[in-house]
């Protein structure tokens, strides 16, 4: 659901692309203009996932190949506070926002100093916590959008065909 400032954003973006106001106000036309924003924006714009796994940290390789390392300074040896704030992290779904400033520097507190594999974690933590946007998301999303710095959601998710035609009649 768009609010109505999002509705007259999106209105006047799709006004402003080529590709996208040449389709007429119709089902079929704004069934179009939903499939286009709702596909990856090009070039690339990285956001912060809201919400990730515990095993898409600790069990899966990231994108960019990155894995969770529990050697040592990776987790095992990390001080007891460490793994106990590593826990908490995580509620009751076993999942955490890393689109949260305070979450990102709680990785980056758990998994400090340079001790290998500590740095790796962090960077391999970072990596799962973000993902590319669609092209509406990309729309209302704040900042950069970079690897280095994604940007942050203010809307997630997929446009109707409804959405597009009440944003383009707003």
């Amino acid at each position: 659901m768009l609010t109505p400032a999002q509705k007259a954003t999106l209105k006047a973006y799709i006004d402003g692309q080529g590709d996208l106001s040449v389709h007429p106000n119709t089902n079929d036309g704004n069934e179009i203009v939903a499939g286009l924003l709702n596909a990856p924006a090009s070039p690339d714009f990285w956001v912060w996932r809201t919400a990730v796994s515990k095993a898409e940290y600790t069990e899966r390789e990231s994108s960019d190949a990155t894995t969770f390392n529990w050697t040592g300074a990776g987790f095992i040896t990390r001080s007891q506070g460490e793994r106990d704030a590593w826990r908490e992290l995580f509620g009751a779904d076993d999942t955490v926002n890393p689109s949260l400033v305070n979450v990102r520097q709680a990785f980056q507190d758990i998994f400090s100093g340079g001790t290998a594999p500590a740095p790796a974690n962090r960077t391999h933590m970072a990596t799962v916590s973000r993902r590319r946007a669609t092209r509406v998301e990309q729309v209302f999303a704040t900042g950069t959008g970079s690897t280095g710095d994604p940007g942050l959601l203010t809307f997630e998710g997929t446009l109707t065909r409804v959405d597009v035609e009440e944003a383009r009649n707003s």
